[in-house]
Order: C-alpha cells, then sequence, then structure tokens
C-alpha cells in the first residue's frame, strides 16, 4: 500500500531529514574551574608547601620591616613597589612567603599581619589522625599486615577467603605490598 502512494511522486519532490534523538543538557561549567578541579584531583589536595608556625613576637617583626618603608600598623599598600618590597623584607626575615593564589587578598598591613599569625600545616588527615589521641574504641593501624600465600607462615599460606584476590593499586602501596591472584577452583 506504501508502495502504491509513493511511486506516483517523483524522488526528487520529498526530502527525508533524520530526527536526532534529545541530547541531556549539562550545566555549563567554568573552565577555569574545571581545569582547576582536575589539576587538584591529579596532584591531590596537599600542596607543596613548608608547614610554618608562627613565632611569639611575628606581630612586632611585621610592624618593623613595614616601619622602615613608612608604613604604620593600619595602613594600606597603594604603591606595588612598597608592596614588594615589604613582603621580600618578610620572606627574607622570617623565611615564609606569601603564595601566589593569596597575594592579591594582602591589601593592608592588618592583612599581611592576619597571614603571618595563620599557621600552616602540611600533614595530611590521616596522618594527623596516627598522631591524635583518640578514645578507646577507636583504633588506626599505622602499619597495616597484608596476607600473601608465598611469605605467610602463620597460616601456611591457608587463606581465611581462599577465593578473594589481594589487588594493590595505588603506587606507593605497590613498592611495600605485593599483590595476590587468588585460583579459582570451578566444579
Amino acid at each position: 500500500m506504501l508502495r502504491n502512494v509513493l511511486s506516483p511522486l517523483r524522488r526528487g519532490s520529498f526530502q527525508v531529514t533524520s530526527i536526532r534523538q534529545a541530547q541531556k543538557k549539562y550545566p555549563k561549567v567554568d573552565k577555569k574551574v574545571q581545569a582547576a578541579a582536575e589539576s587538584l584531583a591529579a596532584r591531590g589536595f596537599l600542596r607543596p608547601t613548608k608547614s610554618w608556625d608562627p613565632p611569639t613576637n611575628i606581630n612586632e617583626t611585621i610592624l618593623k620591616i613595614c616601619a622602615t618603608c613608612g608604613l604604620n600598623g593600619n595602613s594600606e599598600f597603594e604603591a606595588l613597589d612598597t608592596k614588594f618590597t615589604v613582603l621580600k623584607a618578610c620572606y627574607e626575615e622570617t623565611g615564609h612567603s606569601v603564595p601566589n593564589s593569596l597575594l592579591h587578598t594582602i591589601e593592608t598591613v592588618d592583612d599581611l599581619t592576619e597571614f603571618y599569625k595563620t599557621p600552616v600545616y602540611t600533614t595530611t588527615p590521616f596522618d594527623a589522625l596516627k598522631l591524635m589521641d583518640l578514645p578507646k574504641n577507636l583504633h588506626v593501624q599505622k602499619d597495616y599486615v597484608r596476607f600473601h600465600p608465598d611469605t605467610d607462615t602463620l597460616f601456611n599460606g591457608v587463606s581465611a577467603f581462599p577465593k578473594s584476590s589481594t589487588i594493590v593499586t595505588g603506587l606507593k602501596a605497590r613498592k611495600k605490598y605485593e599483590g595476590y591472584n587468588a585460583k579459582r577452583k570451578w566444579p
């Protein structure tokens, strides 16, 4: 029946257009935010900075440095060269520098003293857990033991889970622990 309807029409008189399925629309993500997220995922959250424990007389040190450049305790950095000379002198005196990502936040001498008062900890949360005084019912195993049937002599290489493998995925863990693929016996 369809052939009878289409046969009298000339082949050039109609056009076939394909209809695509509706695509899912995702919210637009700013490219800078996406690049920062990818960078953070690639290197981890701990940046390679030195730890900083501020000395007790950091206020006097910063005020003395600012006084040499003609600034008092609540003045602003109006020229970039004065800000540069103050930050350079603070770094030479303390050994702790302001990272590039925080340079725009320091506009006054009070901002500078607040930055130098803030301690910087470079330990990961897991390492901090190891050093904490934990409750009696919470334990963190620092150096755990992994089962390997070739090297385990306590039970003569017999596993409590004979059909499960021990897969080591991390690069650091591969150096320390050896993986094991369990042999499966099928009936």
